[in-house]
């Protein structure tokens, strides 16, 4: 039977609304980190504080980009695209993740849960794409150096940041009309202070084959893809690498990737355990899908900014540029 408006949910010790007209819930409890006692008195303050770190880098990357002529190369110009993307999934999960840690608030309305998990998606999947479009570069930089800027134009970048967000909008946008159509009579709480759509789907109790063949073409027409032809571009640039006559010219080469190579990892490392979590492990513990949940959407989007700050010479030079602009 769902839940109605005069039963509880076994887990949290409050009523908890239910639209009995068609089987949904009026909202979804979302959790914090189940089984830490007192989490909310460090994370609250240390999530404020990533939040913060990660809107400042990317804002002043995106600033840094448009201001300096010196950056409007391709690495950089795709760097700022992923700097948007990562802004876009950072605010998509602010509010609730905030309101969870912060002030207690733990419900999330329904149609506001099926709305934060299609951006959280499509974010992610335009950061994947953005990914792939970055090992290309490097590709054509380091196999093609002298057709490096012919090759990779910037009408022909635009289109590649573009093609990123409408194909994940494309992919994304069945994710709450398959999830609408869903009765919900195995409780409201979610696992995470967000909303992702295995989450959601767990808690349905109608036929959900087909959300779940639809997960699967998800991950194999963005992630897995994107992955595998990262994989690929990276296969060629290391028999490009491995042609070049002094080890000397070989290691620059290879340095000029280890900042993708970083964030690639950062990215796609959680990503692949959360999806193997939701999909071999189901009885692995909430605190688990908790952290890797957390790790998925608030690290990548973090660290990139940093990372490529602190081991591109130009970014630092431009940084360092506009603060004694600003100085002065």
């Amino acid at each position: 039977m769902p839940w109605n408006s005069s039963e509880k949910d076994p887990s949290h010790d409050i009523l908890l609304p239910y639209n009995s007209t068609d089987f949904q819930p009026s909202v979804f409890i979302l959790t914090g980190l189940r089984g830490l006692a007192g989490a909310r008195l460090w994370l609250g303050p240390l999530l404020t504080l990533m939040y913060t770190i990660t809107l400042a880098g990317n804002c002043t990357l995106l600033y840094l980009v448009k201001i300096e002529r010196s950056l409007w190369e391709p690495q950089y110009l795709f760097l700022s695209m992923l700097a948007g993307a990562d802004i876009g999934l950072t605010i998509s999960t602010l509010s609730s993740v905030l309101k969870v840690f912060i002030f207690g608030h733990q419900e999330i309305a329904f149609n506001g849960c099926l709305s934060q998990l299609f951006f959280i998606h499509t974010f992610s999947s335009t950061g994947s794409g953005i990914l792939l479009s970055m090992a290309f570069d490097r590709f054509v930089a380091i196999s093609h150096p002298l057709h490096y800027t012919t090759i990779l134009t910037h009408p022909r970048i635009t289109k590649m940041g573009l093609s990123a967000f409408l194909r994940g909008i494309a992919l994304m946008t069945p994710l709450p009309i398959l999830l609408k159509r869903l009765p919900f009579c195995k409780g409201q709480t979610l696992s995470y202070s967000y909303c992702l759509h295995p989450d959601v789907m767990k808690l349905a109790c109608g036929p959900v084959k087909i959300n779940i063949f639809y997960g699967l073409v998800l991950v194999i027409c963005s992630f897995a893809v994107d992955s595998l032809l990262i994989v690929l571009s990276y296969t060629l640039i290391l028999r490009s690498v491995l042609g070049i006559a002094s080890r000397e010219g070989q290691l620059k080469a290879l340095n000029t990737c280890l900042s993708h190579i970083l964030i690639v990892l950062i990215f796609y490392m959680p990503l692949l355990a959360i999806t193997l979590l939701h999909r071999i492990n189901r009885k692995s513990s909430p605190l688990t899908h908790a952290v890797l949940g957390n790790i998925y959407l608030f690290m990548p989007p973090m660290f990139n900014p940093i990372i490529y700050s602190l081991k591109t010479k130009q970014i630092l030079a431009a940084l360092q540029k506009s603060f004694s602009s600003w100085k002065s």
